[in-house]
């Protein structure tokens, strides 16, 4: 049935109004003397019962009307609000939400009688002696100021989401006619036949495009308050039935992140808010024998960082006990007796997460069913999201859940592996790793017939997508024998990270993420696909779905991994990372990795001069470039030479507090590395420190701060302390 334009106006100003209604009904029994709270639930409450009775919507005015009533006596101080009022004006606001769905999806109020209610209503207004008949609007009408400042509604307006869906699409089509534009002027620029004209259009084009996608994307956002405002009454609600007492404390309910990704994270949150307050917070009886305040406190934090969103839902409550865990994991055939005694506390507690174990001690309505946590998991994981548990045992639990902005348009990897392109999303890449030569062939170690990588002290598990993928690896094979070179892509899956190893690693790239069909849905490694700058298809890989398809490594290689890193942590020594790339007249050279801020890639042409000094403008900032080949006595290099097309630059910090930084120009940055250093030789001139022999090979120790300090002294310009 359609529904009038006007009550689709009435149902999406109601239902914004119910919802806030309720965040102030539990937000009064905790401060009932708060008269503005009681004034704003009230004049809401008159509002709705007055555009019911504009409507025609008998049920739900009559509903609102014994409600205004009993409001009305707390106003005029003739009743005290207790558990009991409170109950029975939640249970108002429920009703009122019912026959809202009810008429939204049927265009009637429903056939649910409401006279049971209405009566609980009445018998309230008259348990007090001095109650009076309910008095008419009129009478009960207070003069009220009203604010003069602007409302949020005021500085809002409501779009249809059909209507964004539309523009979202339209947008995501423009990104991909502007990647394919990029491509074919970057062809242009390698065949050296640019027009001038079409390269300046396709920079407006990008700028517009980029421009544009912000501007959508921004329509799209809401704030995280849209879920968190359910969250005062469900915990008012679980606290009474468990018979505990909780204080719910929010921070960060104005992060916002996709609209879609907030449906997406809905069930999980509540699930996560639901499991700490039964599982986590003790009873006041509890808390008080373990010297804690009756109250228990639930936090709820959310905040952005790198482009992600990062909430934290954290109790003061009993924690997770790693051994009780175990135990019940081992009831329940889900580890092994061996694996269990190999874990370590924190470990155990991931058990968590595990398919069918739960903790509870009897079935109820919240728990028991081993139905959850696992669930939890794997939704968070289906929008690229992570979830991680950190507890303490007395003390507390804390979930962290790491959430992309959205899922449109995301920025990945872009590699290939068996003649095909393929997409990674860069929320779960750590970093990639290059190995030549004999690195390639040696330095790949198997751990009972499972393949690992030693990386900085730590055994990385490998997985060659080729296989996984069960492409054709006989281009992999003749790169190998051409080349030696290995490209390892170091992903973060679930709690442990992995290498996975590809032909080829091309460029990152913002892509437009579109559905898989039917007959790829059900493969477990792909999460979409997308449409490159070429107009051919590339799939997105499914980080998780992948490593759990891999099943990265076996119990006993699990166990034999442990033993090799805890040898390796017992080694110490005079360890250090290093980052090692080549100077000028090929010379090796290496810089204390905990100056280093970035590492970048800059074309030439974005060079600028000041005085005698070349700088580029870098992250809101002019960053001074250092060429090392002016170091050397040997070398011709020119500062800005046009025969170059990129730049390699170490970005360093000089100072604690990373505000000053200066970019080093190298030939080739080479490979991270952390070895224990042992003097070998004497410097060799004023910016080099030592001489050493790492991986093998004579490598020169760089004093990055002299090098700097030694060369913008001479073209005058000065690095602020």
């Amino acid at each position: 049935m359609e529904i009038d334009e006007d009550v689709k106006a009435f149902l999406v100003e109601s239902n914004e109004n119910i919802s806030q209604m309720e965040g102030d009904m539990v937000a009064l029994e905790q401060n009932p003397a708060d008269r503005e709270l009681l004034n704003r639930i009230y004049r809401t409450l008159h509002t709705l019962k007055g555009n019911c009775g504009f409507l025609g919507l008998n049920k739900l005015q009559s509903v609102a009307h014994a409600g205004e009533n009993l409001l009305s006596q707390l106003r005029d101080e003739q009743l005290v609000l207790n558990p009991e009022i409170t109950s029975a004006l939640l249970q108002v606001i429920d009703t009122a939400r019912q026959i809202l769905t009810t008429l939204e999806s049927t265009g009637f109020e429903g056939e649910t009688d409401q006279a049971a209610l209405i009566e609980t209503l009445r018998q309230l207004q008259a348990s007090n002696a001095t109650s009076v008949e309910p008095q008419t609007t009129a009478e009960i009408e207070s003069p009220i100021p009203i604010s003069q400042s602007p409302s949020i509604a005021d500085n809002s307006i409501r779009v249809d989401v059909n209507l964004l869906d539309k523009l979202m699409n339209l947008v995501g089509e423009l990104v991909l006619c502007r990647n394919q534009l990029v491509e074919f002027a970057i062809q242009q620029a390698a065949s050296k036949q640019t027009d001038a004209n079409f390269v300046a259009t396709s920079q407006r084009l990008n700028q517009v495009t980029s421009e544009l996608q912000e501007g959508v994307m921004k329509t799209r956002m809401q704030p995280i308050r849209t879920i968190w405002s359910k969250f005062p009454r469900l915990v008012r609600d679980l606290s009474v039935s468990l018979g505990k007492q909780v204080r719910l404390e929010m921070e960060g309910e104005n992060t916002e992140l996709d609209k879609t990704l907030i449906e997406a994270i809905a069930d999980p949150l509540i699930h996560l808010v639901r499991n700490s307050i039964d599982h986590g917070i003790e009873p006041p009886e509890m808390r008080a024998a373990a010297a804690k305040p009756p109250e228990g406190r639930l936090f709820l934090r959310a905040f952005h960082e790198s482009g992600h969103v990062n909430m934290e839902i954290s109790d003061d409550g009993a924690g997770i006990d790693g051994e009780r865990i175990k135990h019940k994991a081992l009831q329940r055939g889900l580890i092994t007796s061996e694996k269990a005694a190999g874990m370590s506390d924190r470990e155990a507690q991931h058990l968590i997460f595990l398919p069918g174990l739960s903790t509870a001690e009897r079935v109820s309505n919240l728990s028991g069913r081993g139905v959850g946590m696992d669930v939890v998991r794997t939704n968070i994981e289906k929008i690229n999201g992570t979830v991680d548990v950190y507890s303490q045992l007395g003390r507390g639990t804390t979930f962290k859940l790491k959430i992309p902005l959205t899922l449109a348009i995301i920025p990945t990897l872009i590699i290939t592996s068996g003649g095909d392109r393929y997409a990674i999303p860069q929320v779960s890449l750590l970093e990639l790793v290059r190995l030549e030569g004999n690195l390639a062939r040696k330095r790949i170690e198997m751990v009972h017939g499972a393949p690992v990588y030693r990386l900085r002290g730590q055994l990385l598990p490998l997985v060659y997508l080729n296989r996984e993928l069960q492409l054709d690896n006989s281009q992999e094979s003749s790169a190998r024998k051409d080349g030696d070179i290995l490209n390892i892509v170091v992903l973060q899956a679930t709690d442990k990270p992995f290498g996975l190893v590809v032909d080829a690693i091309n460029d990152t790239q913002e892509i437009v993420v579109k559905p898989l069909g039917k007959q790829l849905k059900g493969i477990p490694c792909f999460a979409g696909a997308t449409i490159m700058g070429d107009g051919k298809v590339a799939l997105i890989l499914d980080v998780q779905g992948l490593a759990r398809r891999a099943h990265l490594v076996s119990e006993a290689a699990e166990a034999a991994i442990a033993t090799e890193i805890a040898a390796l942590q017992q080694q110490g020594g005079n360890r250090q990372m290093l980052l090692l790339f080549q100077g000028p007249d090929n010379r090796r050279m290496a810089i204390s990795l905990s100056r280093v801020a970035r590492l970048e890639e800059f074309p030439c042409a974005n060079l600028e001069r000041i005085g005698r000094q070349d700088v580029i403008q870098y992250r809101n900032q002019i960053l001074p470039l250092v060429h090392l080949s002016s170091f050397s006595s040997n070398s011709s290099y020119t500062q800005s030479a046009a025969t170059d097309e990129k730049i390699q630059v170490v970005v360093v910090h000089m100072d604690a507090e990373n505000e000053n930084m200066v970019g080093l120009v190298v030939d080739r940055i080479l490979d991270i590395v952390e070895e224990e250093i042992e003097v070998k030789g004497p410097a060799t001139q004023e910016e080099v420190l030592y001489s050493a022999v790492i991986q093998g090979r004579v490598t020169e120790l760089l004093d990055a701060e002299a090098a700097i300090r030694n060369k913008l002294a001479v073209n005058n310009l000065v690095i602020r302390r």
